[in-house]
């Protein structure tokens, strides 16, 4: 999900004063006894990315707090009850059985509740539609969800209906293994018909709504995404994305660091030409195609995974969503007629 908010724009959750005779420990040891529903390894992450100060200042995971420290921990959504409004939304459901359901979300639906998006999600719509959904630890306020796509894009998300599900999706997605493909059309042609892009992501020093590549590896998390070239346009190209790991942005991000970010793209810098003529007639074409899809033209296509109670592996496709196909047919359209 896409989340949204002002540049240094916190919320203090929590305000911690270290006890005067409390020993010396590690911060992200110290915070598990005091933050019991965050996990060491999201603690670790809040620490790393900034977002926990101890006496105003940034520090690292492994910092020893001491008595009378000061500890904040302030994150981009200000604080919250968790309970979720249901809300009687449609839901696009291509698959259900007892243990699982997956829908086909459409472009302009925020995945959860968070900041500036507290209705209208896609999980306001599953409380109301199911009962009792299971809730993965330290997802309070997110039944259901065991992945998440980004409020642009639009696609396939399997939803865990019993703790069975969730826990057996879960491992899956964290040993990745669930087969996810999505498509996205670019700027440009890619120098190779495939290839798999293995750099680092993670929160932009600059810009904390951006992911940015680590390409030394000195930052950020392993990310690595396959593509395929499946029709080049001459100035747009159509690739299909398989992902290996599943971090924010990733496709988005990934593309933009090999020199083809997606078509419509605001935050990655496709929202304008990047490839092309400088004729008035390609600006008005392009600048159409934009109104067409006013998104960034990426389609979460198929999901692949084993089936919690089957044990069978199961997959499920999806067609591209009527902006995507119409923008395609356009560029289609254009390179044939444009000598």
């Amino acid at each position: 999900m896409e989340e949204v908010y002002e540049e240094g724009e916190l919320h203090e959750h929590y305000r911690i004063v270290v006890d005067p005779k409390q020993d010396l420990l590690r911060l992200d040891k110290f915070l598990m006894d005091k933050l019991p529903n965050i996990t060491r390894n999201k603690l670790q992450e809040l620490i790393k990315d900034g977002f926990v100060k101890v006496n105003e200042a940034k520090v690292k995971p492994n910092y020893k707090v001491h008595p009378e420290d000061v500890v904040l921990v302030e994150l981009p959504e200000p604080p919250r009850d968790t309970e979720v409004v249901p809300e009687e939304i449609p839901l696009n459901i291509v698959y259900e059985d007892e243990h699982l359901l997956v829908v086909n979300k459409e472009a302009g639906m925020v995945v959860h509740p968070a900041h500036q998006n507290w209705s209208g999600t896609l999980v306001n719509a599953l409380t109301w539609h199911f009962q009792n959904l299971p809730t993965m630890p330290d997802n309070d306020g997110r039944p259901g969800l065991v992945h998440r796509i980004d409020k642009d894009t639009s696609g396939l998300l399997v939803i865990a209906k019993t703790e069975l599900a969730m826990n057996s999706l879960a491992k899956q997605f964290f040993d990745h293994s669930i087969e996810r493909t999505y498509y996205a059309l670019v700027w440009g042609e890619p120098e190779e018909e495939k290839g798999t892009i293995n750099v680092n992501l993670g929160r932009s020093l600059k810009d904390r709504r951006v992911t940015a590549p680590f390409p030394e590896g000195d930052f950020g998390r392993t990310a690595i995404t396959h593509y395929e070239v499946l029709k080049n346009l001459r100035y747009v190209s159509l690739i299909k994305c398989n992902l290996e790991t599943g971090r924010t942005h990733q496709i988005r991000a990934h593309l933009k660091y090999l020199g083809h970010p997606l078509f419509n793209d605001a935050t990655y810098g496709g929202d304008r030409i990047i490839k092309g003529t400088t004729f008035t007639k390609y600006k008005q074409f392009v600048d159409n195609c934009f109104k067409i899809i006013p998104r960034q033209a990426l389609h979460a296509k198929s999901l692949g995974f084993v089936h919690p109670a089957t044990k069978e592996f199961v997959q499920f496709d999806s067609e591209l969503p009527s902006d995507f196909q119409s923008v395609i047919e356009k560029w289609e359209n254009y390179v044939n007629t444009v000598d």
